[in-house]
């Protein structure tokens, strides 16, 4: 079933004001993008809908990742993204896609008009000691044929890479020591990364110039994911490390998203977008 594109736009405004403190005087993040997976359910349904949702909420940037995206007419979504002022410089394209159907996904991702492809997430088979060791030379070795390609590489973490420590040491610490600093970099998940018990200033710090982008969701008390604002994530301080410096875009994204999704994305680009930095 198709939405109703009036449906949608009016969830995108019908929603009362946020108001934050020192908003008027707050330095901006230059660049507040949506994972589109947050709101996957609706832009399966109508990808051009949710676009024009998205971008009437404020959004500049999308990055691409679930909903179906990669079965789409991406020359469509991206003459829709080129009418309504949006940019999409990543998306997600899965380990398999790219070990398997290289150069298709070459060809999607430059026709969506990104930079830098995104690996999203490795499956249980990887998660052992043996799989991932096997698996860190490709991920050089797709780093530098994306480089070759002209689009940049990033590994997008969730919490086993911190928690599976075969020998003693974590698969990201695997991770970070074998794959090569200039051609891997890294999308850091700020969410899975305290929810692995993981202090993320320290780990910003640690990573400095390897961090491309963040995924911004916030976490409630009880530990879950919330949007931005609606948890006790201290961003502000997080984004004003040295070693954040560098990062180039900051995705929001909710995982588990309540419907109808809209109002929980707009709370946290408005949070974000009124953030002092």
């Amino acid at each position: 079933m198709i939405l109703d594109r009036r449906h949608l736009l009016a969830g995108a405004v019908a929603l009362p004001a946020l108001t934050l403190p020192g908003i008027a005087a707050a330095a901006r993040l230059g660049a507040i993008g949506l994972q589109l997976y947050t709101v996957r359910e609706l832009f399966q349904k109508d990808p051009v809908a949710t676009l024009e949702a998205v971008a009437r909420i404020g959004y500049r940037e999308v990055e691409y990742g679930g909903g179906g995206y990669d079965a789409m007419d991406h020359a469509m979504l991206r003459r829709t993204m080129d009418r309504l002022g949006l940019k999409a410089p990543s998306v997600h394209i899965a380990y398999d896609a790219l070990l398997g159907r290289f150069d298709a996904s070459v060809a999607m991702a430059k026709t969506l008009g990104a930079d830098t492809v995104v690996l999203p997430y490795m499956t249980d088979e990887h998660r052992n000691e043996a799989a991932w060791q096997a698996a860190l030379p490709n991920f050089n070795r797709i780093a530098a044929d994306l480089k070759t390609a002209g689009l940049g590489f990033a590994y997008h973490n969730h919490d086993f890479e911190f928690t599976n420590r075969p020998g003693g040491v974590s698969l990201y610490d695997r991770f970070l020591k074998d794959t090569d600093p200039a051609l891997v970099t890294v999308e850091l998940d700020l969410y899975w990364v305290a929810h692995a018990g993981v202090d993320p200033a320290a780990l910003i710090e640690r990573l400095g110039r390897r961090l491309y982008a963040f995924h911004v969701k916030d976490t409630r008390a009880d530990g879950d994911m919330a949007a931005v604002g609606a948890g006790k994530t201290d961003f502000a301080r997080l984004f004003r490390l040295k070693g954040a410096a560098g990062v180039r875009h900051f995705y929001v994204e909710n995982d588990r998203a309540p419907a109808p999704y809209l109002p929980d994305i707009t709370t946290s680009f408005r949070t974000l977008r009124a953030l002092r930095v």
